[in-house]
């Protein structure tokens, strides 16, 4: 069984178990969180299709930890003219793993 989940903006195909990093989420390490934006659900060959989400079909997730990606180098240069910049930058992300995925 699979399903798609809406957060942070962005979309991901969870499965039972599955470890997924998520834009931060305001959850402590142990917690529970449940998401309700279930955009599509599979199992045994079949899709159910949300227009746009699956109305009572949710995904509960423990979250294992508050971290960080690694780091990415934002660098521009102009040419001859002297001109550069570098800047670093970290994203805050949440580890996430899966418990159970509620149908309707």
């Amino acid at each position: 069984m699979f399903a798609v989940i809406r957060t942070g903006g962005k979309q991901y195909r969870v499965t039972p178990n599955a470890v997924l990093k998520v834009e931060k989420l305001e959850a402590e390490p142990g917690g529970t969180v449940t998401f309700t934006d279930v955009l599509a659900l599979g199992a045994d060959g079949s899709l159910t299709l949300g227009a746009p989400t699956i109305q009572g079909a949710s995904v509960t997730a423990t979250v294992i930890a508050q971290d960080r990606l690694d780091k990415v180098i934002i660098f521009k240069k102009r040419r001859r003219q002297n001109s550069r910049r570098k800047q670093g930058h970290r994203q805050h992300v949440t580890v996430l793993r899966v418990a159970a995925i509620n149908a309707a």
